[in-house]
């Protein structure tokens, strides 16, 4: 059930320009829906898939509506469900702008090899940086799945790593960096690349300050191994965020 206090006039005005096709009460109860999945997302992302899908099943041929519903899917760790929603997507709008969603709900999956082909998909080529960067963190992982730690170090060097940017995406694929870098035992390195990532994260979600905080006041402070010892990325599972993180939400270049 929505919410009373949700009326659905709280949804975006460019997506709701996407629900005029719908009748008045069916666009009335699909705006609830998507209203609470958005709000819910970040919480209790179970409840807002059920949501999303409660708005899919009403408006299945509305782009925005499937997209909500993909995205909803990842964020739940419906990784089958995501992958179907987005190719969806994807066929109505010819965007390519949930690649690196879709390559990460494949290593949900367990099939990386998959995410790498999703990652050589000539769409990227036109994306902003931003997605480009999130797919390179992504397909860094799948390496990593498949063992292969040099080249998951390969994978993420390029021209959106080069220049040093004080944007959540730029601190998100340093901090990735960094991990590639600690898998292979140059620890030196990594810590450096962490404490870059950190000085270029605006609102701190690439959680690199907050790792370098667990060795606060310690005459350690820069040993690698008391940075690294709790709260290193796990590479092994998906690292993309979903709605309302880098990639969904792109920042200026």
């Amino acid at each position: 059930m929505v919410p009373d206090e949700i009326t659905g006039k709280e949804l975006d005005p460019e997506v709701a320009r996407d629900l005029l096709s719908l009748s008045g009460p069916m666009a009335t109860a699909v705006s609830r829906h998507l209203v609470a999945a958005g709000a819910l997302i970040d919480i209790d992302p179970a409840t807002a898939y059920r949501h999303a899908k409660a708005a899919a099943r009403r408006a299945g041929r509305v782009a925005v509506v499937r997209e909500a519903a993909g995205l909803t899917a990842y964020r739940a760790g419906e990784y089958a469900d995501a992958l179907k929603e987005l190719r969806a997507h994807r066929r109505m709008t010819g965007s390519g702008e949930h690649l690196p969603v879709m390559a990460d709900c494949e290593r949900g999956l367990g099939r990386p090899q998959r995410a790498l082909e999703i990652a050589a998909d000539p769409a990227l080529d036109r994306q902003p940086v931003e997605v480009r960067a999130e797919m390179r963190i992504v397909a860094a992982g799948a390496r990593q799945d498949l063992a292969q730690p040099e080249a998951a170090l390969v994978t993420l060097q390029g021209s959106e790593l080069s220049r040093q940017r004080s944007t959540a995406w730029w601190a998100r694929l340093a901090t990735a960096y960094a991990d590639a870098l600690q898998a292979l035992g140059r620890d030196e390195e990594s810590a450096q690349w962490l404490r870059r990532a950190a000085d270029s994260d605006p609102d701190g979600s690439s959680g690199a300050a907050e790792r370098l905080g667990l060795a606060a006041g310690s005459d350690e402070a820069w040993d690698a191994d008391v940075i690294w010892q709790e709260d290193a990325v796990d590479t092994a599972v998906p690292s993309h965020r979903g709605p309302g993180e880098a990639a969904t939400q792109p920042s200026s270049d």
